[in-house]
C-alpha cells in the first residue's frame, strides 16, 4: 500500500519535471510572439483616461483568458482528430492580423482626423461625448480582444508543436502553463507600462520634485508618450511580421519562394500584401452595401 502510494508520487514528481522541461521550451519558442503580443496589447492598452486605464486592461485580461480557455481544449481535439483544421485557423486569422496592421497605415495615410484642437466641449455636449467614449472603449476592448484571439491560437500552437510527439497528459499540462504565463506576462508588463506616468507623478509629489527621486518621476511621465508611440508602431509592423510568419510557415508554396531573401523582410513582404488584399475587399464590400442599401 504505502510502495504503491510512494511510486504515485514518483510517477508526479517526474510528470512535472517533464512538465517544467517542456514549458521552458516552448515558451523560448514562443518567445517572438510574446514579444509582438506584448506590443500589440500594450498599444491596444493605451490611450484612455487614466482612470480607466486599469479597469480597461482587466476587460481585456479577462477577454484574453477566455479565449485561451476555449482555444487550449479546441487545439488539443483539432490536433488528435483534424489536424488541418489548425492550418486553416492559422491562415484565416493571419489574413485578420494583415488586415488590422495594414488598416492602421492606411488610415494614419489618408485617413487623419483634422479635427481643431482644443475646442471646448460644451455642457449640452457633455453626455455625447461621455457616450462617444464608451462605445470607442468598448470597440477597443472588443478589437484587443480579438486581436489577442488570433495571437493566443499562434502561441498555443506553437507551444503544443514541441510536444507532439509527448503523451497527452504532458500535452495539456504543458500548453496550458505556457498559454497562463503568456497572459499574467504580457499583460502584466502592459499595466506596468501604462500607469508610468502615475508613478512617476507619485514620485515627483513625494519628494516635494526635489532629489533624485523625483527627477526619475519626470523622466517616466516624460518616456511614456514617447514609448506609447513607439509601441502603436512596432505593434503595427508586429501585426504585419506574425500574419507573413503564419503564411511563410503554413504554405508550403510561399515557405518555398524567395530561398535567399531574408526570412523576416519575407514575412512582412507577405504579410503586407495579405494586408492590403484584405484592405481592398473589405473597402469593396462597404462600398457594394452601401450601394444596395440606397
Amino acid at each position: 500500500m504505502a510502495s504503491g502510494f510512494f511510486a504515485i508520487l514518483d510517477d508526479i514528481a517526474a510528470l512535472m519535471d517533464d512538465v517544467a522541461l517542456t514549458a521552458k521550451i516552448a515558451t523560448r519558442k514562443t518567445a517572438g510572439i510574446l514579444g509582438d503580443d506584448l506590443a500589440v496589447n500594450a498599444e491596444k492598452a493605451t490611450g484612455f483616461v487614466s482612470s480607466r486605464e486599469l479597469p480597461v486592461l482587466w476587460s481585456i485580461t479577462k477577454g484574453s483568458l477566455i479565449n485561451k480557455i476555449i482555444i487550449v481544449p479546441v487545439a488539443l481535439l483539432l490536433n488528435a482528430f483534424f489536424p488541418v483544421a489548425i492550418t486553416v485557423i492559422l491562415i484565416l486569422g493571419g489574413f485578420y492580423l494583415a488586415f488590422e496592421g495594414v488598416e492602421k497605415i492606411v488610415e494614419y495615410l489618408f485617413h487623419r482626423s483634422h479635427t481643431p484642437q482644443g475646442v471646448a466641449v460644451t455642457a449640452a455636449q457633455a453626455p455625447d461625448q461621455k457616450q462617444d467614449d464608451n462605445e470607442a472603449e468598448k470597440t477597443k476592448i472588443k478589437s484587443a480582444v480579438t486581436t489577442d484571439f488570433i495571437l493566443s491560437v499562434e502561441i498555443v500552437i506553437i507551444a503544443l508543436g514541441t510536444v507532439l510527439e509527448e503523451s497527452l497528459m504532458l500535452q495539456i499540462a504543458t500548453v496550458s502553463i505556457v498559454a497562463i504565463l503568456a497572459t499574467i506576462g504580457v499583460y502584466g508588463i502592459v499595466a506596468l507600462i501604462v500607469r508610468m506616468d502615475d508613478t512617476g507623478l507619485k514620485l515627483i509629489a513625494r519628494t516635494n520634485d526635489k532629489g533624485v527621486v523625483a527627477k526619475l518621476g519626470h523622466l517616466l511621465v516624460k518616456s511614456l508618450p514617447v514609448i506609447i508611440r513607439v509601441l502603436s508602431v512596432v505593434g503595427t509592423i508586429a501585426l504585419i511580421l506574425v500574419s507573413g510568419g503564419i503564411f511563410v510557415h503554413n504554405i508550403h508554396y510561399i515557405h518555398d519562394l524567395f530561398p535567399n531573401v531574408p526570412s523576416i523582410i519575407k514575412e512582412f513582404g507577405f504579410g503586407l500584401i495579405a494586408g492590403l488584399l484584405a484592405v481592398g475587399l473589405f473597402t469593396l464590400v462597404k462600398k457594394v452595401i452601401a450601394l444596395a442599401k440606397q
